[in-house]
């Protein structure tokens, strides 16, 4: 059995803890709140230290002083998030759903993320080309989509 099915998320040492990110980038779009009512929208929006083609963080170590509300995942926050993709291996694995069949560690390949659509590949602007503006024009729902398992 893979250490992923046999371990909770915190048992999981720092180097498994990062292996479990699939490279989708859903956590780094961007969010609103209305004021008024609280509900968390989701934008086509990267962060600015997202890379849209690899879907990885450009200053991963540095990310949280570059970017002040960069949230830091912990097993605790995984499941009161309620913005985290239903897709994300952290919350796959705190919901007892473990990995999908397109995440790398099960598939091998680095890529299947990409080529099943669940990563932000080639459907997000960058925040400094986006028109803040028009934020209505930015939101999405595609985030929440998620492949069926085989």
């Amino acid at each position: 059995m893979p250490w992923w099915d046999e371990k909770t998320l915190d048992e999981m040492n720092a180097v498994e803890w990062e292996a479990l990110c699939d490279g989708c980038g859903r956590c780094c779009l961007l969010k609103l709140e209305d004021e008024d009512t609280g509900q968390i929208f989701t934008a086509d929006v990267r962060c600015k230290l997202l890379d849209g083609d690899s879907c990885r963080c450009s200053d991963y170590p540095n990310r949280q002083s570059k970017v002040p509300d960069c949230i830091k995942l912990t097993p605790e926050k995984v499941t009161q998030i309620p913005w985290i993709p239903p897709s994300c291996a952290y919350r796959r694995i705190a919901e007892g759903r473990g990995l999908a069949w397109w995440h790398p560690l099960v598939s091998g390949d680095p890529d299947t993320v990409h080529q099943v659509g669940v990563s932000v590949r080639g459907r997000t602007v960058a925040e400094e080309d986006a028109n803040t503006e028009d934020w209505e024009s930015h939101m999405v729902d595609w985030p929440y989509w998620e492949p069926e398992d085989k």
